[in-house]
């Protein structure tokens, strides 16, 4: 497992909440966020994906690069390396399930009370005061509070959830633990406030009719009001930072990006380039396609 966490960044440090969790930067590299709440199996903050295959689901994400490392296989390390994020093409297929179907990404906010140990616990999340995010996403998701799987079940797995709006340039949105709530439908009762207080797992989920497809990517995440230290707040604040402006067949940044592709809308890299200013797409066939560049995704069409 890699041990490398947000402390190898001065500029990271600067973003941590008094209490200790650091805003997590997917372009900074790093692979496990620094929660400050190990329960002493140092397995906090590390990134994982699940999806709606055990109860008849057939959903699926497809990683730009293949996941795993010499720790782990099924570690995001390369994902977020190549992404400047957690970020993948998903498709939703219902299968036999009677809801809509779902994938996602998580991370554990205490992780195990040892390291050969793969049972989460709990932990009291309040002094967070909430959550902030930066991501993308082609269609509607949430952010979900995991509490463990014998709670998610007396709750009916109403878990407390805050709704992402579909933002595909990127957007950073800001939440406090009032702001999650219940859709209703479970028999147990909890509020946020009282769900931060034993949160076992943070959970960005998409969740959608039988046969939806898109991209996401989540970028940041940190403690409520920690996000504004590293990509500003509001809206426009990630497609404010950098936007791709196409004049013929010539796509430009403003600036040299470290790594740019292009993707179509099978979800498939057909162009890519390092420590690029402008591309020069003259190659490729007219139609729709995503530029992702340094947390950007933005959409263009070739004539």
């Amino acid at each position: 497992m890699n041990k490398k966490i947000l402390t190898a960044s001065a500029f990271l440090a600067a973003a941590s909440m008094s209490f200790g969790f650091e805003t997590w930067v997917g372009d900074a590299m790093v692979y496990q966020i620094n929660t400050e709440l190990d329960a002493g199996g140092e397995k906090s903050g590390y990134w994982f994906n699940y999806g709606d295959d055990a109860d008849g689901g057939a959903s699926t994400i497809t990683w730009p690069v293949p996941k795993g490392t010499e720790w782990s296989a099924d570690a995001l390390d390369p994902i977020i390396d190549h992404c400047g994020g957690v970020c993948g093409t998903f498709k939703l297929s219902k299968g036999t399930l009677t809801y809509d179907p779902f994938v996602g990404v998580g991370f554990n906010i205490a992780g195990s009370e040892d390291a050969d140990s793969d049972v989460m616990v709990a932990a009291d999340a309040t002094a967070m005061g909430g959550v902030c995010i930066a991501y993308s996403v082609d269609v509607g998701a949430s952010l979900e509070m995991g509490l463990g799987d014998a709670e998610d079940k007396a709750l009916g797995y109403d878990n407390p959830f805050v709704t992402l709006t579909k933002s595909t340039a990127g957007t950073v949105k800001d939440f406090t633990w009032a702001n999650f709530k219940q859709a209703g439908w479970g028999d147990g009762k909890i509020t946020g406030d009282e769900a931060a207080a034993k949160l076992v797992a943070l959970k960005f989920k998409i969740q959608a009719k039988d046969g939806t497809t898109g991209y996401f990517n989540v970028m940041t995440i940190g403690a409520s009001g920690g996000c504004g230290v590293c990509c500003g707040v509001g809206d426009k604040a990630i497609a404010g930072s950098l936007k791709a402006q196409l004049s013929g067949r010539t796509l430009s940044f403003g600036k040299s990006v470290a790594k740019a592709e292009i993707v179509n809308l099978q979800g498939q890299v057909v162009m890519a380039a390092s420590s690029v200013k402008t591309m020069d797409l003259s190659k490729l066939q007219a139609g729709v396609y995503m530029v992702r560049a340094m947390g950007l995704s933005q959409q263009i069409m070739l004539k």
